[in-house]
């Protein structure tokens, strides 16, 4: 070889080593190196990815961390959230002193990471760990002391190894920050963060404003969140002298979860599965009426389940009783009688509970309750004391220095005791040791009753079926005189002439609306109060019977989701019904209307499909009779002045006993479009009938459109088979209706299509229980796949000469 060509072969062996020497590794970024906007670097199991991305519409590039093997990509750390590049000539870069720099094409800074090392040192690296933790540190990176993390500044996600909460000795701050939509990773309105005021609790604001509270740590988990036991990870909390925070590590590492701050606020985990590529929510923040911080004030209590929803502890009354009556209950309630400090004071126990804001709050981790207590009646600003630690029976003491603030009841084994006067205390046992005895001597009489029932039920049984018939229509159809009181039925009667009073001689300015079965009035009772009037058609003689069926079946029903019967009328030929009147009055009246369907947002139509669902669970399995409802729409859905929803109109319910589980009529009643296959065609109804109509109805609330008016330019199928249609081309959120759009939770309307779906497979037994669609709603574990719907024909099926099941004649009442 010449010397001339040995010259040009070093000369390009030398640049090709420079050019090697300034490119990156494959997981790390040396000094003198560069991660440009076409670069990436990937963890060593290949499981993350750093680099440039852009999101969504947007057109700004941003450097942020994903995962590698994901699609569509999953961001779960932003760099340069807040300034974005506006070109591709974005540069990342390590200094001699540890600093991550961002860069801009005229070098302009971006972005930069914190440093405490004053020393220049060649070694330093950035390097990707497959926890997805970007960690500047030496070349080595052999220990955790690293010089600077990205899992020290989270965005809007945790990943296992994370912690959430805040270092006591610098300060440094670990919170949850949402994005601002998902085109936009800036900081958005939702910030969780852990307060470390009094006893360490978490929270969530909305801007600057408070609005959830998840509670302190219990042992367990925060006491404002639900629990789940699960095989998927476990959660450790620490608190000591350095730091306080929360964090959760994978029980198996080839599971990909994550805990996400959506832009809308919906706090979840989220884990992937493989079968369906898509992250699936495993829990998800559940935000109700009872959700909102301080909604019952000072020593109020709030229950989702109760109507109305605040209460006052036991001992206390409202301290503004005409707005607290008004259901303005921010304004609280005040001790009935005022504490006397030290031991004439006495404690009330509150279990089951979540505990109040411990922002003024003391601790000790080695008390036990006993001592606890004694500590709380030493101290006159304590109002309440309780564990800390829920676990082997509870441990550690927390006393609460202030007003009790935003508690709830919660199915979970929590304990407050509350500070009460020891003279109110002495009423309250008073007042329980006279329940035990009125208990005793009810069961007594109790015993008696039934003795005489059964002596009844025994001659009974020798009447003919008519003659029982007219001795049951004899009850019901007796003469009163105004505010008598059927003992056979323990509900107020009302005589005609008193309902004509009431509703001005049933005025047409009254009349509320108009059914196959009658016309319902609106009335005013002497005291103020607004009372509906259903007043049966008198020649229909199934409204007949569909009065003496309602009057049966609803007047021992009691549940904040079921409309409250309060009398009824029976003399001669007419036949009166008595209801709670609700302002809103029907669901349908909202939701198939244009202008008024906006009224509705996502909060409000999650709302009543939990409170529907809620209703049902009561009938099939927690009132005193399985009952079946059978007519269940949106016409038989009332709205209160607060949207919450009531369940009315059980003429064609029918009542189970304990054994049976369905039946069977030649007289298939219902409304067309609500009704399931195997009732349309065999007559054969149970409590997965009301389940089916219940997926109609979610439907219906999602999307704002009937079922049985649907219709499409793309097929033929009813609301159920394009919903059905949509769920398999993974466009769900295409059933929104367009004045939800803007306030939709995707995680839970994609959810709720998913149960939807679920109540209307063709078969009876593949639908779920209420029991099991309230557990889906409230709890985010993995949904079942749901079969294809009733009434459904696969596309390469399709017959168009062939009419479907839903053209059968049946008798169904259209109403």
């Amino acid at each position: 070889m010449s010397m001339r060509a040995f010259s040009q072969n070093l000369f390009l062996s030398s640049v090709l080593f420079s050019l090697l020497s300034n490119s990156v590794a494959v997981d790390t970024i040396a000094i003198g190196q560069a991660l440009r906007d076409n670069d990436t670097i990937v963890s060593a199991g290949e499981t993350y990815e750093l680099g440039f991305f852009t999101p969504g519409n947007s057109k700004n590039r941003y450097l942020g961390i994903w995962f590698k093997k994901i699609y569509p990509q999953t961001v779960v750390w932003v760099a340069n959230r807040e300034i974005p590049i506006t070109n591709t000539a974005g540069v990342l870069r390590v200094n001699s002193i540890g600093k991550l720099l961002l860069l801009s094409g005229d070098n302009t800074m971006i972005w930069s990471s914190n440093s405490s090392v004053f020393v220049r040192n060649d070694n330093f690296v950035a390097k990707l760990l497959d926890s997805g933790n970007l960690v500047v540190c030496d070349n080595s990176c052999t220990d955790q002391d690293f010089l600077w993390q990205s899992f020290d500044y989270p965005t809007d996600t945790l990943l296992a190894g994370m912690k959430f909460g805040k270092d006591l000795v610098t300060g440094l701050v670990r919170n949850l920050t949402s994005w601002k939509s998902m085109d936009d990773p800036s900081p958005g309105l939702y910030v969780s963060w852990m307060d470390t005021n009094g006893y360490p609790q978490a929270f969530q604001k909305r801007g600057s404003v408070l609005q959830l509270r998840f509670g302190p740590w219990t042992g367990v988990r925060f006491s404002g969140f639900p629990s789940k036991p699960n095989p998927i990870y476990t959660y450790d909390f620490i608190y000591n002298e350095k730091e306080v925070y929360c964090i959760f590590n994978l029980i198996n590492n080839s599971i990909m979860s994550r805990v996400y701050l959506s832009p809308e606020g919906n706090e979840m985990r989220l884990n992937w599965v493989d079968p369906t590529q898509g992250w699936m929510p495993y829990l998800v923040t559940t935000v109700d009426m009872c959700s909102n911080y301080g909604l019952c004030g000072a020593y109020g209590i709030c229950n989702i389940n109760s109507s109305p929803a605040c209460i006052c502890m036991e001992g206390f009354e409202p301290r503004y009783p005409v707005q607290w009556n008004a259901g303005n209950w921010t304004g609280g309630c005040k001790r009935e009688k005022p504490l006397k400090c030290g031991n004439e004071d006495g404690f009330r126990k509150l279990s089951g509970v979540k505990l109040p804001d411990t922002r003024n709050s003391w601790y000790n981790l080695s008390m036990n309750l006993r001592e606890c207590e004694q500590a709380c009646k030493r101290n006159c600003s304590c109002t309440a004391f309780g564990n800390m630690d829920i676990r082997e029976g509870g441990r550690g003491c927390l006393l609460w220095l202030d007003d009790l603030m935003d508690v709830r009841e919660y199915n979970e084994n929590q304990e407050l005791y509350i500070r009460i006067n020891a003279s109110k205390l002495s009423v309250m046992k008073s007042r329980f040791n006279r329940k035990v005895i009125e208990v005793v001597v009810a069961s007594m009489v109790g015993l008696v009753l039934v003795g005489l029932a059964m002596g009844v039920y025994a001659w009974k049984k020798k009447l003919s079926p008519t003659q029982r018939e007219g001795n049951l229509v004899k009850v019901l159809s007796e003469d009163y005189t105004g505010g008598g009181q059927k003992k056979d039925l323990d509900l107020p009667f009302f005589s005609f002439s008193e309902l004509s009073k009431l509703t001005d001689n049933f005025s047409v300015n009254n009349k509320l609306g108009e059914g196959g079965f009658g016309t319902v009035y609106k009335g005013v009772m002497e005291d103020g109060r607004e009372i509906a009037v259903k007043r049966l058609s008198e020649t229909s003689t199934q409204g007949h019977d569909e009065f003496m069926n309602e009057v049966r079946c609803i007047h021992r029903l009691q549940h904040r989701n079921l409309v409250k019967l309060l009398g009824f009328c029976a003399q001669k030929s007419e036949n009166m019904v008595i209801y709670e009147y609700l302002p809103n009055r029907s669901l349908d009246t909202f939701l198939f209307d244009e202008t008024k369907s906006s009224m509705l947002d996502w909060i409000k139509r999650f709302h009543i499909i939990n409170g529907i669902a809620r209703g049902l669970l009561y009938l099939h399995q927690d009132s005193r009779l399985r009952i079946i409802h059978r007519d269940l729409k949106a016409a038989n859905i009332l709205l209160d002045s607060d949207m919450n929803p009531k369940i009315s109109d059980f003429g064609l319910a029918r009542r189970f006993k304990g054994y049976e589980t369905r039946a069977k009529t030649k007289n298939v009643v219902g409304t067309y479009g609500y009704i399931p296959p195997e009732y349309a065609v065999h007559g054969v109804f149970s409590v997965k009938s009301d389940v089916f109509s219940f997926g109609v109805l979610v439907l219906e609330i999602i999307s704002g459109m009937k079922n049985r008016e649907f219709s499409s330019q793309e097929h033929r199928d009813n609301l159920l088979g394009h919903a059905w249609r949509l769920y398999k081309d993974g466009k769900s959120l295409d059933l929104v209706g367009a004045s939800l759009v803007s306030s939709c939770v995707i995680s839970e309307v994609l959810r709720s299509v998913h149960i939807g779906l679920l109540c209307v497979q063709n078969l009876a037994e593949d639908r779920p229980t209420m029991s099991s669609v309230v557990l889906m709603l409230g709890n985010d574990g993995i949904l079942p796949q749901p079969k294809p719907p009733a009434f459904f024909t696969e596309p390469e099926l399709d017959r168009p000469a062939q009419p479907s099941v839903n053209n059968v004649t049946i008798s169904l009442t259209g109403r």
